[in-house]
């Protein structure tokens, strides 16, 4: 009893917290019908926005793809002073509220900081730019990649990497023949969960990016000032659209999990 309980409570939650609000953005971009939706997504600023987020999460995901396979693999495969030190940081932009986030980036790379008015000179200004907003968005999904890698790399050991390297496996072949393959599953979740946050992040890229329509509005963005201008119908659209460009990945993710569990009973 105590068991359908706790589940039909879970389910309950889930509907209220999670199915019903995307319920209300479905029926909201159609409530003025499917050809007004398709209008709104026509739209040059929409457009627009939907390019920069894409651009975003297309220059965020590598390089975090990147910082996190170097951070899990030196996290669990070495021991070092500092190394309890470096894995509190790694939650820092987790602790940090992502509008906190973009205005210390505001402070320290706008125009009268010492470091902006370098970015400045040789042009490459980081505020109000797109520079800016894949910056931030990298400070804010860092530490996704790691922390899927981490647990998994920690459970899963290294003897195997050790059989090869003594078997005389060189370094590009390890990684080919046996890293890649064991933590594939955790690699591609924390890749779709970091292109999923980079899609949708709202807080930081609003303070450093200034919010100007055409130039450095996000989706996400964009559907705050179609709401505040009081087009309704057209920023349940936009977010409609920034939904199916989230949802995918989330799905993706689920689906590497589900992946990753039958791997391990086997």
């Amino acid at each position: 009893m105590s068991r359908r309980l706790l589940i039909g409570t879970a389910w309950l939650a889930a509907a209220l917290l999670l199915l019903l609000p995307l319920y209300v953005i479905v029926a909201g971009a159609l409530s003025a019908g499917w050809e007004h939706c398709w209008r709104a997504w026509q739209e040059p600023d929409t457009r627009h926005a939907l390019l920069l987020t894409l651009t975003v999460s297309a220059l965020t995901v590598p390089v975090n793809l990147l910082f996190g396979l170097a951070l899990a693999w030196l996290l669990t495969r070495f021991e070092f002073r500092g190394r309890s030190l470096l894995l509190t940081l790694l939650d820092v932009p987790f602790a940090v509220s992502p509008v906190i986030a973009g205005l210390l980036y505001l402070m320290l790379y706008g125009r009268e900081s010492p470091l902006g008015r370098f970015f400045f000179a040789i042009h490459l200004p980081l505020v109000f730019s797109l520079a800016g907003i894949v910056l931030v968005t990298i400070f804010v999904t860092a530490p996704l990649v790691a922390r899927e890698l981490i647990p998994f790399m920690q459970q899963h050991g290294r003897r195997e990497e050790e059989a090869a390297l003594t078997l005389g496996a060189r370094a590009g072949a390890l990684w080919r023949r046996v890293t890649l393959p064991t933590i594939l599953y955790p690699l591609l979740s924390g890749i779709a969960l970091t292109n999923a946050r980079a899609v949708g992040e709202f807080g930081a890229v609003s303070v450093l990016s200034g919010n100007i329509r055409g130039l450095t509005n996000t989706l996400a963005l964009h559907v705050e000032l179609l709401y505040q201008d009081y087009q309704t119908a057209a920023a349940f659209a936009s977010a409609l659209l920034l939904l199916l460009l989230a949802l995918p990945p989330l799905l993706f993710k689920a689906w590497c999990r589900r992946r990753q569990h039958q791997s391990a009973s086997r």
